[in-house]
């Protein structure tokens, strides 16, 4: 490994180690691409320089148009590492379940408008659960963009907001009807048809249920 070992480890997955790490004299969070010995070494450096430099690219672009990401502070394209402001707060579905119904009802607005921000500008997190989400400061941070795009389809917001629809039904099972609360802050914020995008998480969810 090109780490010490006294590195903490924030997570280790097949695609990605993240870890908190000192930068500058600041401590800050990297996240560091895996090489896939099964793929020849030339495809594999070119395919982690690439999604590095995307995930940097929407990073950035949600943070222009005012959601709430951590500040990059550099980016490794050949090593696959992307080090940037550890975000020292709560993550959603650590706090979900324990917070009063009103900062719930609160939070999941948020949520809902931030998502709104980014399907604004045609930004797929990709990955929208409440384990991406840091409650800091009165703000929610989005983090993990590491399966995010730019797409502009219907489809594609839709699928965006029913994987944290699952993510909230299976993880905070007790409180998945404040899910209605997200969609009440994303049609606050979304600057087109928000009704279509709900339509089709409906058609999604009836998808699923005739597989």
């Amino acid at each position: 490994m090109w780490f010490g070992v006294d590195k903490k480890y924030l997570y280790k997955g097949a695609e990605a180690e993240i870890f908190i790490s000192d930068y500058l004299n600041k401590q800050v969070v990297k996240k560091h691409r895996i090489n896939k010995n099964y793929r020849i070494k030339e495809i594999d450096e070119n395919l982690i320089s690439s999604r590095t430099k995307e995930e940097t690219k929407l990073i950035s672009e949600a943070r222009r148009q005012g959601v709430s990401v951590p500040i990059i502070y550099d980016i490794d394209l050949v090593k696959g590492i992307i080090s940037m402001q550890h975000i020292k707060g709560k993550r959603i579905k650590d706090i979900f379940d324990k917070i009063s119904d009103k900062n719930r009802k609160e939070i999941c607005m948020l949520i809902g408008k931030n998502i709104a921000r980014l399907h604004n500008m045609d930004i797929i997190h990709g990955d929208i659960t409440t384990s991406n989400m840091i409650y800091y400061e009165n703000k929610i941070f989005f983090i993990d963009f590491g399966l995010g795009e730019i797409n502009s389809e219907i489809e594609a917001k839709g699928v965006d907001l029913h994987v944290l629809m699952e993510a909230i039904e299976s993880t905070h099972s007790k409180n998945s009807n404040y899910f209605k609360y997200v969609l009440d802050g994303y049609k606050k914020e979304y600057k087109n048809n928000a009704n279509s995008i709900i339509k089709k998480i409906e058609e999604i969810v009836k998808r699923g249920r005739y597989r």
